[in-house]
């Protein structure tokens, strides 16, 4: 049935869904909360369980074959395991990933691996336990910290994610690059970007691509690795005699929009075809109304047929209507 359906306008093919399971969150970081604080959907606004399967269903057959499980931060929802479990057993899905912060990690990282999560991605902005809390309003570094130990011990594979915010982090990309080098981390520079009403984003505060790079040069040369399919946005690299990799993703500088192959579900059971757009299309309504699955999957193309050629962050049409913590970035 999906030889055709997951194609959108500009000849890209939709294989990966992006699933928001909560706008909830237990850090409160500068770029993703606004200043007046974090101010949580009803939970009748949030999809229940039963709800996201059932989309998932409706997308399988469009051909997703990929998802990841975002929030929020996701492992902070009732019932996670149990339902991570039912996606990973929904027929035509491959592989499931999963993005955190890590404080819960110390203790569900092997579960979550047993309930099918195959990618596992941490989200780290400062090796320094003081600038933590300054960037997150909480004390708990080391529990990101135990949080990766347990996920090393669990995957074969783990990314570390670090937005780098210039007069901020941006003086530890160095010590970011020696995780690379003496653990198996892949460990990803990502360019500041402007979502939501935070109050936080400023061009100025944006370190690019060839910054970025440039700097991680000063510690040696970089080899680029060559993409793979399902490599997702991050240029590839490694350093010499490095146990891991370095990635860097510039949504801003060197927009990878050409070669885009997903689409997202809001906690509050919206599609969105595009990140950077406040474009999105109900699917919760429908859902909760008894909508059948060839509805669904008609809502879903729908969003795919109406991706964007490019998005423009940056250049003044910014996305401000939903936070972050509801698309799950």
């Amino acid at each position: 049935m999906h030889d055709e359906t997951n194609i959108d306008p500009f000849d890209r093919r939709i294989t990966y869904l992006r699933v928001s399971v909560t706008d909830r969150c237990n850090l409160r970081c500068c770029y993703c909360v606004s200043a007046d604080g974090l101010n949580p959907l009803p939970h009748s606004e949030i999809l229940r369980y039963e709800e996201i399967i059932e989309i998932v269903r409706a997308a399988t057959d469009l051909g997703i074959r990929k998802l990841r499980i975002t929030g929020g931060e996701p492992l902070i929802r009732r019932d996670i395991l149990p339902f991570i479990k039912l996606l990973a057993a929904t027929p035509g899905i491959e592989e499931i990933g999963v993005t955190t912060n890590g404080i819960l990690l110390k203790d569900m990282a092997g579960p979550l691996s047993d309930a099918g999560i195959k990618r596992i991605n941490i989200s780290l902005d400062t090796l320094n336990p003081l600038k933590f809390r300054k960037i997150t309003l909480r004390d708990s570094f080391y529990k990101v910290m135990d949080g990766i130990a347990a996920a090393t011990e669990a995957f074969s594979l783990v990314k570390l994610n670090m937005v780098v915010i210039r007069g901020v982090n941006d003086n530890e990309i160095p010590q970011f690059v020696e995780l690379a080098m003496h653990h198996p981390y892949v460990v990803r520079f990502i360019e500041c970007m402007p979502i939501g009403k935070t109050g936080f984003w400023d061009i100025r505060k944006v370190l690019t691509f060839d910054e970025i790079k440039s700097r991680i040069e000063l510690l040696g040369s970089l080899h680029q690795v060559p993409s793979m399919a399902d490599d997702g946005p991050a240029k590839r690299y490694r350093l010499k005699h490095a146990k891991g990799e370095i990635g860097i993703i510039s949504p801003l500088s060197h927009n990878f929009c050409a070669d885009c192959n997903r689409i997202r579900l809001t906690a509050n059971g919206r599609l969105r075809p595009c990140l950077f757009s406040d474009h999105e299309i109900d699917i919760k309504g429908p859902v909760r109304s008894g909508c059948t699955h060839k509805g669904l999957t008609d809502l879903i193309q729908k969003a795919i047929a109406q991706k964007p050629r490019r998005h423009y962050a940056g250049l003044g049409r910014e996305s401000h209507l939903c936070s972050m913590s509801m698309i799950g970035g």
